[in-house]
């Protein structure tokens, strides 16, 4: 203290002090200025570091049904496989249907499943033959559109949209003739069905459901039925759309359609990576902690309009795929994917998967045994952030850690078109890693050089 400071200085910088120190606390008394956490569910248990998989019923076995399937349960359990998820089990329309069998998505009958899958006994005997695994199982629900010939549409006309002449009509702008658009203005509508989401959970003690096109459909019917399908048991719920206002009240985890986006850029695109830093950097700086994102390379939108893994992201596909499985996120795969599909499975028509023993299997495995036991790697805020590795090569080469209660993985990935060797700013890191899939030892001290070779990559883990 300044010795010239006179008692009554001494005394008016005390009382400054101390009404600061008042007004600090009456801000944080304040609730207006309190940082309040923006997702309000409470994520299941069992969910916090879980995958997930996409199976298509009608092409994965040559017979297309529940107990064929059966028979895969115990290799998707080994692979790591942690939430099964079905397409549409409902029975599909027969007007205006595309192609022979037509879509799973035009539904005809909430409340019963396709006879060409099995019977509901069938349904419920899948459904505990997954649970008595240790999984837990969703189910595809299509809650925008009905197929023409579904009952309601006789019962209720008025729960549809209408053309301007009065006609009924698919979801506006879409080619989706085979469907026809609900109007979710009409309280019976939304009443008939949460009862019928409901219904399912109740009655065949499905997890949650996988909703398609959620975002077409209003919010508040969202959160309505997340609060009464809650009441019956805790359930998972996975939106496709990509929007953080869905994680608010009613969804655990939407689509990172984004991230797809950007490892397509980066290698059939040829692009440089400041796509992808972008996309880790709104992650982690716009995304709600604790919303889970779904993350991919492939699934049955990007299979059959887009083209399959290998044409998406040609000699980059393996590099994705380790990306998919350590970025902030719970990773995806879809039917046949592990056994290296490697054409578009048809959408509307009987296309059997060709099951053969495949080195996706085995990396799978690994990668997701990783994020079974390593919390860095774990989802929402169970999980580490993505913390970025500065290097010399910005351009081609993305770094980053997760953390997490002491446990640490460190993801390196070349997607540039030559072999490098990268200069970590590494020192913050330093310590002795193994490779996940290599099993080579690392020992990182600062500044490291690493060779890489094109669309190569290391998960160091200590």
């Amino acid at each position: 203290m300044n010795k010239y400071l006179t008692s009554a200085g001494i005394f008016l910088l005390m009382l400054l002090l101390s009404n600061c120190n008042k007004g600090v606390k009456e801000a944080g008394a304040d609730g207006r200025y309190s940082p309040k956490k923006y997702v309000e569910i409470k994520h299941p248990a069992w969910s916090h570091n879980a995958t997930i998989y996409e199976v298509n019923i009608r092409q994965y076995t040559p017979e297309g049904t529940f107990r064929a399937f059966e028979a895969h349960l115990p290799r998707l359990k080994e692979m790591g496989v942690d939430i099964i998820w079905l397409m549409p089990v409902n029975p599909i329309g027969v007007k205006n249907r595309k192609g022979k069998l037509g879509s799973e998505y035009s539904v005809k009958d909430y409340y019963a499943v396709n006879p060409e899958f099995g019977s509901m006994d069938d349904f419920k005997a899948l459904v505990r033959k997954i649970h008595e695994m240790g999984m837990h199982v969703i189910i595809d629900w299509v809650a925008n559109h009905s197929a023409w010939d579904n009952k309601l549409v006789k019962a209720h006309p008025d729960w549809y949209t209408r053309t301007a002449e009065g006609k009924f009509q698919p979801t506006p702008w879409y080619d989706w003739e085979d469907i026809i658009d609900f109007d979710y203005t009409k309280p019976g509508l939304r009443k008939y069905m949460t009862e019928a989401l409901t219904y399912w959970v109740k009655e065949t003690d499905i997890d949650g459901y996988r909703c398609d096109v959620a975002g077409f459909i209003p919010l508040d019917f969202w959160e309505n039925a997340r609060v009464e399908l809650d009441a019956v048991k805790p359930v998972f719920m996975l939106a496709e759309w990509e929007s953080r206002d869905l994680h608010k009240k009613a969804f655990d985890m939407t689509y990172s359609w984004s991230l797809w986006d950007k490892m397509k850029e980066v290698t059939t695109g040829r692009k440089p990576i400041g796509g992808l830093v972008e996309y880790m950097a709104h992650d982690v700086n716009t995304f709600p902690n604790d919303a889970y994102r779904m993350t991919f390379t492939d699934n049955h939108d990007k299979n059959a309009w887009e083209g399959n893994q290998f044409s998406n992201f040609g000699d980059g596909l393996k590099a994705c795929m380790v990306l998919a499985c350590t970025v902030n996120g719970m990773p995806l795969v879809y039917s046949g994917q592990e056994a290296g599909l490697n054409r578009s499975l048809k959408f509307f028509d009987k296309d059997p998967i060709e099951w053969k023993k495949h080195p996706f299997f085995d990396m799978y495995k690994k990668l997701f045994a990783l994020k079974h036991k390593n919390q860095a790697l774990w989802n929402g805020d169970s999980g580490g952030e993505m913390l970025r590795i500065y290097n010399d090569k910005p351009s081609q080469v993305l770094s980053f850690a997760r953390e997490k209660n002491g446990e640490r993985v460190i993801t390196l990935i070349n997607f540039g078109e030559k072999r490098v060797t990268v200069k970590l700013n590494s020192r913050r890191y330093a310590g002795i890693y193994t490779d996940l899939l290599s099993n080579i030892s690392y020992t990182l001290k600062g500044d490291d050089e690493v060779s890489l070779p094109s669309k190569g990559y290391l998960v160091l883990v200590k």
